[in-house]
Formats: C-alpha cells, structure tokens, sequence
C-alpha cells in the first residue's frame, strides 16, 4: 500500500462568517484527528443577499487562499455557496470539495416519512430551489416547501440566539411553515443550528430537525477514505482560523460554539486572491 503522503495536510473549511464553525465543530468531533484551515469571509458576510456571480468569485478567492495552506479537501461550509458555486467549482480545481446540501437532503430523504419536507435557508439559497432539485432527484414524490429567514444570520452573529426577540423572528419566518404537514425540516444555513433548540420547541415532537453539519462531517470522512487521504499519523490535531474581517470579534464568537480554544484568528486581504 502507498504511503499517504497528503494525511497531514489539513481540511479547508470556509464559510461566509461565522456560521460554519457549526460545521467545523462537528468535523473536530467526528475526525478528531484531522488539521483544519478555517476561512470566514467576516467583510463580505452576509451571502445569503449577494448575486450568484459574486458568490462564485467569493468561493473561488477562498479556494485559492486555502490552497496556500496545502489543503488536502475542502468543505465549503456554507448553503449559499454550496447552492451557488460548488458545481462551478469542482469542475475548475483538481481537489475534493464537499458541499452541505447534499449531505442535509440526502438525511431529510431518509427522515421523512410523508415526503413533506421544510428547509430554511438564506434568500440566495432558496431562490436556487437546489434543496428541492437534490431532494427530488433521490425521492421524486417529494414535496418541498422552502421559507427564506434572512435575519436569522445576524441575529446569531450579534450573539442574539437566546434573547427573546428570537423567538418572535421564528415566528414571523416560520409560522405559515408550521401549518403545513412537514414532517422534516433542515436547518439549510450553517448558523441555524445555533437556533436549534429554539426551533425545534417552535416545531415540537412532530417535526424531524436535520442539521446537515453532523451529515457533512460524515460525508467528508467517507471521501478521505475513499482518497486514502485521512490523517493516520497519530500526531493530535492543529486548527488555524483566517478571517477578511473583525478577527477578535470572530475569535470571541468561535469560543462559545466549538469544544476547542481559540486563541486568535488572523485576518487576511481575501481580494488579493
């Protein structure tokens, strides 16, 4: 057998801001051993608001940065870019790339027992309808109901998730979506997970809560494997985090939701990539 060569190397994680450590998070959790270069694009922040092509443009600068860092794979931890650019991507850079949709549709599919599936996502990543492309794809028979909730992003950004003003905003967004006979619904931004708890109380028993960030890390573990590209060398894991903006502000944020110190993150010019 080869001598894995590119183990050590560490996964690039990127996402819009700072939504993505939920991603992160699960990755430190279920590869524990894997280096990971996280980006969050914190000047350009929200995405869920831009234009596809500049969603585009955005994932490839980052991707180009992360390569810098020698990465082995990367997992655009963000909906928007997942909906927007992943396609587009794969097909320009000679590196596994994993996005958050696929992972999340295909556990809402095996979830459901109605076929009546909810996502809440960002505008960009609903007006793509790519949710209800991949869901169809794997059960034709599927209906599909999506709800953009563009406040949710800064809501968890300004460290909102827990404060009362939440609460009416998961009603506004999500109250007509409640009516319906849903069974399952995926959390379809990687900063809802942080609002979890909140909405599947809104929810209750009945509604089936997918957070497509755990089915992500698990996806991820299988294309290391599949590459012979995972970390075997037993050393404990690095994790460097890399910002376009407010780095203390990401760094603050980032200890309250991973299981792992963060010291400093370091911000980087993205546009000269």
């Amino acid at each position: 057998m080869e001598m894995n060569s590119k183990g050590t190397a560490p996964i690039g994680v990127f996402d819009s801001g700072v939504g993505g450590l939920t991603v992160a998070r699960e990755i430190m959790r279920q590869l524990p051993q894997e280096n990971i270069v996280y980006f969050g694009d914190t000047a350009r922040v929200p995405y869920g608001s831009k234009s596809k092509d500049n969603i585009i443009r955005f994932s490839r600068q980052i991707i180009r940065f992360l390569e810098t860092k020698d990465v082995k794979a990367i997992v655009i931890a963000c909906n928007t870019a997942s909906a927007l650019a992943l396609d587009t991507v794969k097909e320009e850079f000679d590196i596994p790339i994993v996005g958050v949709i696929v992972p999340g549709a295909r556990a809402a599919v095996q979830a459901t027992k109605n076929g009546k599936i909810g996502v809440a996502g960002t505008e960009a990543t609903i007006r793509s309808e790519t949710y209800t492309k991949v869901i169809r794809q794997m059960k034709p028979e599927a209906s599909v109901i999506g709800k953009p909730c563009p406040l949710f992003v800064p809501l968890v950004e300004e460290g909102f998730a827990k404060h009362k003003i939440t609460e009416e905003v998961i009603d506004i967004y999500l109250s007509d979506m409640r009516k319906t006979d849903i069974d399952t619904m995926i959390l379809g931004c990687t900063h809802y997970p942080l609002l979890r708890s909140r909405i599947m109380e809104y929810f209750g028993e009945r509604v089936h809560i997918v957070n497509p960030a755990y089915e992500t890390a698990m996806d991820l573990k299988a294309v290391l494997a599949e590459q012979n590209i995972a970390n075997e060398s037993g050393e404990s894991a690095t994790y460097e985090f890399y910002v376009s903006d407010a780095a203390e502000k990401f760094a603050h944020f980032a200890n309250t939701i991973l299981p792992y110190d963060v010291t400093a993150a370091k911000q980087i010019n993205i546009e000269e990539y």
